[in-house]
């Protein structure tokens, strides 16, 4: 099936972000706010090709951290930047350490759709030669500056693992490895790499998380 018919979970934007719940950009703490709950109440199904065209809908995307807890580290990794291997140009080349994806309609049976999705894109993205835990939310991303954002939603979750070594399953990702928290805030601050805006959000969130584990 070509990828812009693949039937997609959306959700009309204005279902979001109503009268009860105050829109916002960047990142939210999912104490403040149980999107996950509004989600499932608003679930609709459409074509990838016309969501995406579509700003009036936003498409909740599962968007994983994997960390080392052992090695006091998290995996990152860059996009192919070749048409061939990575098709998605407005993503091309960009740094992240988010992984995951759009939650297809063949998901809509499970208990939570969302989770589902997220571990079906792990483990069609990554080959890991070890374990992973259960995936613990952190919050939301919504960031409308680009023609990315506008049609994304954000679930962001930490997962742990005990993996020592992570390998791309395709080639959508040109390389991968475990970095420090350090190695990230560099990544963020240099001039030599482009980062992904939802990773780039993600960071403070994930800063606080490890603090905490401490």
């Amino acid at each position: 099936m070509d990828k812009n018919e693949q039937l997609i979970m959306v959700v009309k934007k204005g279902a979001l972000f109503d009268s009860s719940n105050e829109y916002f950009e960047g990142f939210q703490h999912y104490h403040k706010t149980d999107y996950e709950s509004i989600i499932s109440q608003n679930i609709q199904y459409v074509a990838r090709g016309s969501a995406e065209q579509n700003p009036d809908y936003k498409q909740p995307i599962p968007y994983c951290i994997i960390f080392n807890p052992t090695l006091g580290k998290i995996y990152a990794y860059s996009r192919a930047v070749e048409d061939s291997k990575y098709h998605e140009k407005r993503l091309q080349g960009k740094w992240s350490w988010g992984v995951g994806g759009h939650i297809e309609k063949q998901e809509e049976s499970e208990e939570n759709p969302i989770k589902q999705a997220l571990l079906r894109e792990i483990k069609e993205e990554l080959e890991m030669n070890g374990g992973i835990g259960d995936a613990r939310i952190l919050g939301y991303i919504n960031d409308d500056r680009d023609n990315v954002g506008k049609v994304h939603f954000g679930i962001l979750y930490v997962i742990e693992t005990n993996a020592t070594e992570i390998k791309p399953r395709d080639g959508e990702i040109e390389k991968g490895e475990f970095k420090t928290l350090d190695e990230l805030r560099e990544i963020c601050s240099s001039p030599d790499f482009i980062v992904e805006g939802w990773s780039e959000i993600s960071l403070e969130p994930l800063e606080l998380f490890l603090q905490n584990l401490k």
